[in-house]
């Protein structure tokens, strides 16, 4: 598709249209530190801490609300405008992938309803999510300044804390799950069958719930995809003594360099699709041809 022939500008294209599909998709890494409830001099420091960032908090309090008020909102607003841009995407690098296109302007408008139903049930599903995980951080938070301030480990908030970082754990899977299966099956389903995500997801239930195996199998093998790609491009970086990374880091050149790697990805969910049935099958010809132009 890339290659054969090769058309610089043709990259540019879908590369363009694969920056929207994957924008705002960076992982992060969370921080983490060792705390040691053994040394009383470090209990105590904790609470001088705790003690002069509560005095700071009261102190300035008139101007940390509207600061802290105002970054939600521009926050919210970003992630708002991401997700919409981010939606649209998906559907427009699908297209390309699907019909060997380099075409903006046709899938930006004809999957505009699509991305708009994935846009909705990813808010909902951003909501859900936040509602399900920050609720249970406050509590944990909480425990820990309760500990600190005590300066003796209680078992109680500690099984509490435990309890709560499992929560969090098994929601942040079970929403990982609902988001890949929807990128990777729901939303070639709603390109297929032009409907809504609903619909799509109602009629991906069907398959999951006969082949819960063969997608168990699947997962482990896109992690094992994941981990191939990651080694690959290390190496690139450490043969080029970091140069890769740091061209890699540009916005939208760096999906230009990476597009190989990202059209096979978004490709290898939809032959695993396709051995679904024909009605899966995105790159059927019969199937091609009655899209609405």
């Amino acid at each position: 598709m890339l290659f054969r022939p090769f058309d610089l500008g043709k990259w540019f294209v879908i590369g363009f249209c694969a920056w929207l599909a994957y924008l705002g998709s960076g992982g992060g890494r969370a921080p983490h530190g060792n705390f040691s409830f053994g040394d009383g001099r470090r209990g105590l420091e904790a609470q001088e801490v705790l003690h002069e960032a509560r005095e700071f908090v009261l102190e300035n309090v008139y101007w940390i609300i509207p600061v802290a008020v105002l970054a939600v909102l521009v926050g919210v607003v970003l992630w708002l405008v991401i997700t919409w841009l981010n939606s649209r995407g998906r559907f427009m690098f699908l297209h390309c992938v699907v019909h060997n296109k380099a075409e903006v302007k046709i899938p930006w408008t004809r999957f505009r309803e699509h991305a708009n139903s994935l846009f909705l049930f990813r808010i909902v599903l951003g909501l859900i999510g936040f509602v399900a995980i920050a609720l249970p951080v406050v509590l944990s938070l909480i425990l820990v300044v309760a500990i600190v301030s005590a300066g003796v480990p209680a078992a109680g908030p500690i099984i509490g804390i435990v309890f709560l970082v499992l929560w969090i754990i098994a929601i942040s899977i079970c929403l990982g799950l609902i988001g890949m299966f929807t990128m990777h099956f729901v939303v070639p389903i709603m390109f297929l069958r032009t409907t809504s995500i609903r619909v799509a997801w109602r009629a991906f239930l069907t398959i999951l719930s006969v082949n819960k195996a063969r997608l168990l199998l699947y997962l482990l093998f896109q992690f094992v995809i994941g981990l191939t790609i990651g080694m690959i491009i290390l190496a690139g970086v450490c043969i080029t003594c970091c140069c890769l990374a740091c061209i890699l880091g540009i916005p939208y050149i760096g999906t230009v360099i990476m597009l190989p790697v990202l059209v096979f990805k978004r490709s290898y969910s939809l032959y695993y699709l396709r051995q679904f049935g024909p009605q899966f099958d995105v790159f059927s010809t019969e199937l091609v041809e009655a899209q609405p132009a």
